[in-house]
C-alpha cells in the first residue's frame, strides 16, 4: 500500500479521536452531560419539561430514553411515568397504607435513574428494598444526576439498609436469593426488548418460588397490546396464569392498541395460597 492510504488513516484516527475529546464539552456547553463509556453505548443526562412545563430530566443511553425524573426538591421522589405511580397504586391495594411496624422486603430488577426505589424508599417505610443493575455506569450516574445519593443521605438508607444498590444480572440475582420477597418488581429492558427470561413458563415459575405468601409480581412488558408486537405480551400474561391465581395486564395506552407501550402485568396469589 503506498502512502496516501496511511496518511488518511493516520488522519481518520486524528478525527476519531478529536471528536472524542471534544464532543463531551460541546454537549456541556449546551447543557447536556455525556458520556461514551456505559456497557450498552454512549449516555446523554439532559433537562427538559414535561407537558405541564415543570422541569424532567432525562436519561438516554444509545439512543433510548432509559429514564426520567423530576429535578424541583418537593417532586425528587415522585414518579414521571405514569406506570410506575401505577404500581405505587397497585401496592397500596395490596398492602395498605405504609406501616412502619412492618417489614417487607422488595427486589427491583433494573436500575436506570431508580426510579421505582426512590419511590419505595421515600413513600413507603415498610419496605426495603434491593435494586439491580447490571451497569455500573449507570449505577454511578443515577448516584450523581438522579439524586440516589440524596435519597441515601436524606432518608439514612446507609444505616438502615432500606436500599441496596447491586451491580448484577437481575435474573442471576433473583435466583440466588434464599429468603423470599414481599415484591418482585421486573423493570428491566434492552432498548424495547421486555426481559427474555421473565417472558415464559421459567420466568413465571422462579419468580412464584421467591415471593412470600401474600406477595406480588409487578412487571413492565414494553410491547403493542394487539397484532404482531403483542404477542410477547400474550405469551408473557399465560405463563404467569399458568403460575398464579390472578394475574391483571394494565395497558399504558389502550387507546392504541397498536402502539408499543409499557404494559403493567401483575400477578399474585390470595394470602394464603
Amino acid at each position: 500500500m503506498d502512502s496516501t492510504f496511511w496518511i488518511a488513516c493516520a488522519v481518520l484516527a486524528a478525527v476519531g479521536i478529536a471528536i472524542r475529546i471534544a464532543l463531551p464539552r460541546v454537549l456541556a456547553w449546551r447543557g447536556v452531560w455525556f458520556t461514551w463509556h456505559t456497557r450498552f453505548g454512549p449516555a446523554l443526562v439532559f433537562d427538559s419539561a414535561d407537558a405541564d412545563g415543570t422541569t424532567v430530566r432525562l436519561l438516554n443511553v444509545r439512543g433510548t430514553y432509559q429514564s426520567v425524573c423530576y429535578v424541583d426538591d418537593d417532586l425528587l421522589w415522585v414518579p414521571v411515568c405514569a406506570y410506575h405511580r401505577t404500581w405505587g397504586k397497585a401496592l397500596r391495594q395490596t398492602f395498605g397504607p405504609a406501616d412502619q411496624g412492618e417489614k417487607r422486603r422488595a427486589l427491583v430488577m433494573g436500575g436506570g435513574g431508580y426510579s421505582f426505589p426512590k419511590w419505595l424508599v421515600a413513600y413507603r417505610q415498610d419496605f426495603s428494598c434491593e435494586a439491580v443493575e447490571i451497569d455500573p455506569a449507570i449505577t454511578r450516574i443515577a448516584r450523581e444526576r438522579f439524586f440516589v445519593d440524596q435519597l441515601c443521605a436524606e432518608f439514612g438508607t446507609d444505616e438502615s439498609g432500606r436500599l441496596v444498590l447491586a451491580n448484577d444480572d437481575a435474573w442471576r440475582y433473583l435466583q440466588a436469593d434464599t429468603d423470599g420477597y414481599d415484591l418482585i418488581v421486573n423493570d428491566v429492558f434492552s432498548g424495547n426488548r421486555p426481559l427474555g427470561p421473565m417472558g415464559n413458563d421459567e420466568g413465571a415459575r422462579v419468580v412464584h418460588e421467591h415471593l412470600r405468601p401474600g406477595g406480588m409480581y409487578i412487571g413492565n412488558v414494553r410491547t403493542a397490546l394487539e397484532g404482531r408486537g403483542g404477542r410477547v405480551l400474550a405469551r408473557t400474561q399465560e405463563a404467569f396464569e399458568r403460575e398464579f391465581a390472578h394475574v391483571q395486564v394494565i395497558p399504558e395506552r389502550p387507546e392504541e392498541p397498536r402502539k408499543r407501550g409499557n404494559n403493567t402485568l401483575i400477578a399474585w396469589d390470595s394470602p394464603n395460597e
